[in-house]
């Protein structure tokens, strides 16, 4: 097997492994009046009512809907264009495809259906909130006196801005009457959430800015990152209103304690993943190691790093020997401060490495999990020891190409763009590296 084949092999199985169907299969056990979610007994005395948001949305909708059938009363699904295929078929179930990374009148909708039907839910009634990447966009309600336009374009300035994610869902919550807990106080009966996480190190509250979970941040953490990253002077005046009435204490806080109804669990994460294409990388014969599972930073500059180690594997065989493989989990991001071409992280990690494994004997790929990188076609970038000559050769200045953040034309025109399609999953950004032993 090549280098290359190795490499996507590793990598569908970290994907297959996050598949959001089995995921909450195995996680859940219906047992006639009762049902157990990792162990856990909650009886179904009442009716069951079902909200599933994100990416992954139609496959973990589709498990409850072959678990639970019939007993369920109502559903709402929000999920991303183009991923709505995989939906359960039932007329109960009202399926919204919305925008994403950028909302709109569709993710407005959903948020307004969704609170609807939790206000729907009894007190022995039982509320399944699944929640899966995506979901922050996906589902959205802001808070009186913002508009969706006001909503976007704060969206747009925080994505843009370089901010981790979890910081980008602080001021999401802040601004949102669905998020930060505020989803689960409308709720009067039993509320269950199944989380794929998509957030490193897997904080409860900050996946899809965690609707039915209580949340640490404050408006002051929320003003504190807009004036950080350069986003507070440029927001719509709406929002800035909304904040500063936070500040002052008269606008209403996200929840701050558990709250005895609700209960949440995990039922897939980047960590799985990353295990699983360990496991891969092992049984097709390679030293592999796991870097982490917990990599963040702006992605041309640790793609440098990860290039670094692969030199050191390619030349000194540490530190593991070749045959070897890397793998990498994460949120890498891409910091835009000018007009930018067009790209994503994974597609501008590839770019850059390509620059510190020219002409060894190695492959690398970095991949969103989702399918999706960026506002593109293309998962990521897979590129090799060759690849930074090609880019040459076709006079493709690569800083140059780095600096307007466009490496989707860079790549396709030398053929290492990485398409997968939309996946069913979301689990962070994946890397993995091949060091084979032998020139193929």
């Amino acid at each position: 097997m090549d280098a290359k084949t190795a490499a996507l092999e590793v990598m569908n199985s970290a994907i297959e492994s996050a598949d959001p169907y089995r995921a909450v299969r195995r996680s859940i056990n219906v047992d006639g009046n009762r049902m157990a979610v990792f162990g856990e007994e909650f009886p179904l005395s009442g009716k069951v009512y079902l909200l599933a948001f994100g990416k992954a949305a139609c496959s973990m909708a589709r498990a409850v809907v072959d678990l639970l059938g019939e007993r369920i009363e109502e559903g709402v699904i929000i999920t991303k264009y183009g991923y709505a295929e995989d939906c359960p078929k039932m007329e109960r179930l009202k399926v919204i495809e919305a925008g994403h990374p950028v909302p709109d009148e569709n993710s407005l909708l959903g948020g307004r259906l969704g609170l609807e039907l939790a206000e729907k839910v009894g007190e022995n009634d039982v509320l399944l909130v699944l929640i899966s990447g995506g979901g922050s966009a996906l589902f959205l309600l802001p808070e009186r006196g913002i508009t969706l336009e006001d909503k976007i374009r704060t969206n747009e300035l925080l994505l843009k801005s370089g901010a981790k994610i979890y910081e980008i869902n602080t001021v999401r919550k802040h601004i949102s009457a669905v998020k930060g807990g505020k989803l689960a106080k409308r709720v009067r009966g039993t509320v269950i959430s199944l989380i794929l996480s998509d957030v490193v190190g897997d904080p409860l509250e900050a996946i899809a800015s965690g609707p039915t979970v209580k949340d640490p941040t404050t408006f002051g953490d929320a003003f504190r990152i807009l004036k950080l990253y350069g986003v507070w002077e440029k927001l719509p005046e709406s929002v800035k209103a909304h904040i500063e009435l936070g500040l002052e204490g008269k606008a209403e806080e996200t929840l701050k304690e558990d709250l005895p109804n609700v209960r949440n669990f995990i039922v897939g994460s980047n960590t799985l993943a990353c295990e699983s294409a360990l496991a891969k990388a092992r049984e097709l014969g390679y030293n592999a190691l796991l870097l982490t599972t917990t990599l963040e930073g702006e992605a041309r500059e640790i793609a440098l790093a990860i290039g670094s180690i692969v030199q050191e594997i390619a030349r000194y065989d540490r530190p593991v020997p070749k045959p070897a493989v890397l793998i990498a989990g994460g949120e890498w991001t891409v910091t835009i401060e000018e007009k930018a071409g067009l790209g994503g992280p994974n597609q501008e990690f590839a770019l850059s490495i390509a620059r510190k494994i020219d002409g060894l004997n190695a492959v690398v790929l970095a991949v969103d999990t989702d399918g999706t990188d960026g506002p593109t076609d293309a998962a990521g970038g897979i590129v090799d020891g060759k690849t930074l000559g090609l880019l040459r050769e076709s006079g493709i200045d690569v800083e140059e190409v780095l600096r307007r953040h466009d490496a989707y034309n860079a790549l396709e025109k030398v053929g290492a763009l990485l398409r997968t399609g939309p996946t069913g999953t979301n689990v962070n950004s994946l890397m993995v590296a091949v060091v084979p032993k032998e020139r193929q």
